[in-house]
This record gives structure tokens, C-alpha cells and sequence, in this order.
């Protein structure tokens, strides 16, 4: 098996390097000071399971790695409709692609069934330029319950958690679901096949939709967002609204607001991705966290006051941000 991690930052870098130490031929894609310590010194991942090293070949130039049969997708997904030119030399026939996205994903209705099916969000598939990128018939989703940051350039910090569940957009159980998760298994992670991982893009997008963007509004941790009291009933009305459209589109989440509450103050003073990103000065990844999740209420006819308020105060945000 060949895979590509194109866009190899803290999540990519980290399962490119297990899968490498599963034996796989794996090449990570970067560029920047974090390609340079990629080659120099490989991918160096301090864990409470224990420190680990791999050196997989790394480049910032897909020619060099042609084809492969799955891409691991790291990158953002509001980059995902510029990214055409680096993936193109990754693909042959059969190729699939492993986006590891917060939020609804383009693919969303894919395969979905009944009244939606092959319906085309306009906040994270505008116009079809990302469909047009990444076909869905190449994706397999992809949702991450594990923790990382780059500590330092080369350098992953893996917090918590191992969990990459993965699953078709159809509810099969595909032959390159099974190998791309034995080959993840076999480097250390846990990677289930789902049969429907959108009750995992619900799960997951109960915390992304709302700690996400109050995180980058009040600078807070997830600790510090679960034990303040205010913020946590505003956090618990956004889940409870989100619960409220997923179950319009037909799908059970099994998992209660306390209960994912709970999960969230477990992991203690970690700044989400979104925070992150606005501390560093790049784009926040607002349209499939936010913005899609008020565009399926408005298919659906959900009303979601809170939603939308934290939604236009970070949207605001966002593009002050990006002036």
C-alpha cells in the first residue's frame, strides 16, 4: 500500500508517522520549516503512550511521490478547492481520498438517500469547486478524535486519543476502507469502519460547532469553557439545537449533551484548532463548522437562535481576522 499525507501538519505528521511504523510506504507532503525538520530529522511525536521517531521520505513537490491508493487529506477544508494541483499527480484510477475534516463534509449528501440525495451545500461545496477537486466517489470520510499540536517544526504532541473513524458515503463496508484501517491499526491507532460515520460527523461536529468558535471569541481552553458557567449554558443551548438538525435529517446521535460536556472538560487546557489558526494568523474554519450547520437548518426548518448568534459574532471575527 502507498499513501500520501498531503498536508502534513500536526494530525497528518502524526498518522503518517504511525502508519510508517506499520511498515506502510507512506510520504508526507509539507512545506515551509516544517518540511525542513521533517527531512532532517524526521517526525519526532511526544505521547503519554510513549515517544516515538519515524522518517518517512517528506517533499512539498506530489510529482516526486506520483500515484498512490489513498491520499490522507490534513489539510483545512476551506482549502480543499485550491488544492487541484497537488493532489492531481497523487491520483490514478481507484485512488481514495481520506478527508480528515471538521464539520459537514462536500460529500455530505452523497449516496445520502431519500429527499437530499446528491444535494450540493453552498457553504462548503460553493458553485461544485471542491467536488470538482476531490470527486465524491474518491472519499472516504474521515473523523478525528484525537488531540495534537506541533509543538515545534517536526515536532507532534499527541494530548489525547487514537481514535480516526472511518467510513464510505454509501454505508458499505469498501475493501479500501478495510485496508487503509488494518494498516492504521497496525501503526498504533484505532481506525473503525463505520457503516453510517455521519452519526460520527454529528458527534464530533457537537463539540467543533460550538467550543470552536467560542474558543477563538474568548481565547478559552476547553477546560476553562466547561467550567464557566455562562459559557457553558450557551454551549449547552448550541448542542441542543445541533441535536435538534440532525435529527431532522433523520440521524440518532448517541451521545447526550452532558455526556459530551463531560468528554470535552476531560481534555483539560487544550486550545482548539480554531484558536490555534487564529494565533497564528490563518483563515478560520468557520463555513463547515458554522455555516454549513445553519444552512442544513434552514433545509430542514430548525430554528437555532444561538446558533446563528455566536455564529455572526464569529464571523465577524473572522474577517477582521483576515484583513
Amino acid at each position: 500500500m502507498r499513501v500520501a499525507v498531503l498536508g502534513a501538519g500536526a494530525i497528518g505528521a502524526y498518522v503518517g508517522a504511525a502508519l510508517h511504523r506499520a511498515g506502510v510506504e507512506v510520504h508526507l507532503i509539507a512545506r515551509g520549516a516544517h518540511l525542513e525538520a521533517l527531512r532532517r530529522d524526521g517526525v519526532r511525536v511526544l505521547s503519554p503512550r510513549g515517544d516515538f521517531t519515524a522518517r518517512p521520505p517528506a517533499t512539498d513537490d506530489p510529482a516526486e511521490v506520483g500515484p498512490v491508493d489513498h491520499v490522507f487529506l490534513g489539510l483545512k477544508a476551506n482549502a480543499y478547492a485550491s488544492c487541484g494541483p497537488l493532489l492531481k499527480p497523487l491520483l490514478k484510477p481507484g485512488t481514495a481520498v481520506v478527508a480528515a475534516q471538521n464539520g459537514i463534509p462536500w460529500w455530505y449528501f452523497h449516496r445520502h438517500g431519500g429527499p437530499h440525495d446528491g444535494r450540493r451545500l453552498r457553504s462548503v461545496d460553493p458553485g461544485g469547486a471542491v467536488s470538482e477537486v476531490i470527486a465524491p466517489e474518491r472519499a472516504v470520510g474521515c473523523v478525528v478524535y484525537a488531540a495534537t499540536e506541533l509543538a515545534a517544526p517536526g515536532v507532534v504532541r499527541h494530548i489525547e486519543g487514537t481514535r480516526f473513524s472511518i467510513g464510505e458515503p454509501d454505508r458499505s463496508v469498501s475493501a479500501r476502507c478495510t485496508a487503509f484501517s488494518e494498516a492504521m491499526v497496525a501503526g498504533g491507532l484505532k481506525c473503525p469502519v463505520e457503516p453510517d460515520l455521519r452519526q460520527d460527523i454529528w458527534v464530533k461536529l457537537l463539540g467543533n460547532a460550538t467550543f470552536n468558535p467560542i474558543s477563538a471569541l474568548t481565547r478559552a481552553t476547553m477546560r476553562e469553557m466547561c467550567v464557566h458557567h455562562g459559557t457553558r449554558r450557551v454551549v449547552t443551548a448550541m448542542m441542543r439545537e445541533t441535536l435538534a438538525v440532525a435529527r431532522a435529517l433523520g440521524c440518532t446521535v448517541g451521545v447526550t449533551v452532558e455526556r459530551r460536556l463531560a468528554g470535552a472538560e476531560r481534555v483539560g487546557d487544550h486550545r482548539t484548532s480554531t484558536l490555534q489558526d487564529l494565533e497564528r494568523g490563518r483563515p478560520l474554519e468557520l463555513d463547515v463548522l458554522l455555516t454549513a450547520l445553519l444552512e442544513l437548518a434552514e433545509i430542514t426548518g430548525v430554528d437555532t437562535p444561538t446558533l446563528r448568534t455566536v455564529h455572526a459574532l464569529s464571523d465577524l471575527l473572522a474577517l477582521r481576522s483576515a484583513a
